[in-house]
């Protein structure tokens, strides 16, 4: 017995529907995602820096800016002000530029950032090449004026008067070469005044007011200021120019992760607008 059967009709199946992935924004090791979390971490570090070099040039500036007026060049000032001011911009790029783009995903506050990171490259590796230049003559140019700094300023120059006698209390050293070097000081060679002193009383082993009256070593300290304040000065700088230079190398990786995001961005941006009017 032959029973017809009926042919099933096909339905056709709806055509499945296209489920707009986030390509380009979530996928991948170097996706949206993953380089905002990225340059968060580099934006701690990047505040991290700026505080360090802020305190380095505040702690320069308060603490051993006293023998900087014993120089005669600008060039020490000129470095521990570049270090404040490098400091202050990276905190200031950080906190507007680099967290407010990130967490926007703003591409003008990104290429801002960009463009400051570069210019903060450029003030710390200024800053540490001109450290370590300066640290190579700064020897040169104490041996050469410091004795006549004192010959002159003293007693005569207040601030460097604090600060020469600052010089012998801290290095226990007298004069520039000895303490032999004050009796043709300008401040002992007035005859006019009533001074019996052979050296500054700052030069005393036991300071008290007129206790360098005898030129004796169990009284005065004999060796002078030149060769230790040499070694403060260039010590220092090697500091400074140690954190000029090894910290601008991190800006340079900053430049790189954000061009990285921005490109990311416009092309998750226009990958949207060609979605939307498909």
């Amino acid at each position: 017995m032959v029973m017809s059967q009926k042919r099933k009709r096909k339905v056709p199946s709806s055509p499945p529907v296209r489920t707009v992935r986030n390509r380009g924004k979530n996928d991948g090791c170097c996706s949206i995602s993953f380089l905002k979390n990225l340059l968060y971490v580099f934006n701690f570090i990047l505040l991290l820096s700026g505080f360090a070099l802020l305190g380095v040039g505040i702690w320069t500036l308060i603490a051993k800016y006293s023998f900087v007026n014993l120089l005669t060049t600008s060039c020490y000032q000129a470095i521990t002000y570049l270090l404040i001011i490098t400091g202050a911009i990276i905190i200031l790029v950080v906190v507007i530029f680099g967290c407010c783009g990130v967490w926007k995903e703003n591409t003008v506050c990104l290429n801002f950032f960009a463009a400051f990171l570069m210019l903060i490259f450029l003030l710390e590796a200024g800053t540490g090449t001109l450290a370590t230049l300066y640290e190579s003559a700064v020897k040169e140019e104490i041996s050469r004026n410091l004795n006549y700094t004192m010959m002159t300023a003293y007693k005569r120059d207040v601030v460097k008067t604090q600060a020469i006698d600052s010089l012998h209390k801290m290095f226990r050293c007298c004069g520039a070469g000895s303490f032999e070097d004050w009796p043709y000081s300008v401040w002992l060679a007035n005859k006019t005044s009533n001074i019996h002193n052979v050296a500054p009383d700052s030069c005393c082993i036991t300071t008290s007011p007129g206790c360098a009256i005898r030129a004796h070593p169990s009284n005065i300290y004999y060796v002078g200021c030149v060769e230790s304040l040499q070694d403060f000065i260039r010590e220092h700088l090697i500091i400074l120019g140690a954190v000029g230079i090894g910290l601008c190398s991190l800006q340079i990786f900053g430049i790189i992760f954000a061009c990285c995001l921005v490109r990311k961005l416009k092309k998750w941006h226009e990958y949207q607008r060609t979605s939307f009017w498909r």
